[in-house]
């Protein structure tokens, strides 16, 4: 009746319409999304401007290079809990934090150019934006939770507090 593939393409149609009907207002957190790829091709150029002028043998291009593979590591881990953060619970505190988290990051990485202990600052402020994020990743799967077995809903609660405290992340 049926090929194998044409039931495959009704499924995959079928799960993609489902899948743009459950997250079509996440254009913040996609938004924030793209930033990161601009601030890692900035990243990436820094590495090969310092190559290129010093010959990939000094100790500047050894520091560029090792901030530039340390962002790197970071960025799997800060973009999956941006995104549940943003689906489970609210997209702009999620999106405000992944901001900030990125420039927490540029100072990282320019403090790293310098001096290492004068990177510390940066990775310390991008620790606490992680620790918030993935706060909000625990308190919107809890309520998920509570709404599917138990009925209740909290989520505007805690969009409201979370949007609030979204602001505290500021404060050095």
């Amino acid at each position: 009746m049926f090929s194998v593939f044409t039931v495959k393409c009704i499924i995959v149609v079928v799960t993609c319409s489902l899948f743009v009907y459950t997250v079509k207002y996440i254009i913040v957190v996609e938004t924030c999304s793209l930033f990161v790829f601009t601030v890692k091709s900035f990243f990436a150029t820094k590495v090969e401007r310092e190559g290129k002028e010093h010959h990939n043998n000094t100790s500047a291009f050894e520091r560029v290079s090792c901030a530039n593979r340390n962002c790197m590591d970071s960025y799997p881990t800060f973009l999956a809990v941006m995104w549940c953060a943003g689906l489970c619970l609210n997209q702009a505190p999620a999106a405000f934090a992944g901001l900030v988290y990125l420039v927490a990051r540029q100072k990282y990485f320019v403090g790293y150019m310098g001096q290492t202990s004068q990177s510390t600052p940066g990775y310390l402020f991008g620790k606490r934006v992680l620790s918030f994020l993935f706060l909000m990743c625990i308190v919107g799967i809890f309520n998920l939770l509570l709404v599917r077995y138990f009925g209740n809903d909290f989520k505007d609660t805690v969009e409201t507090i979370t949007t609030a405290a979204s602001v505290l992340l500021l404060i050095p």
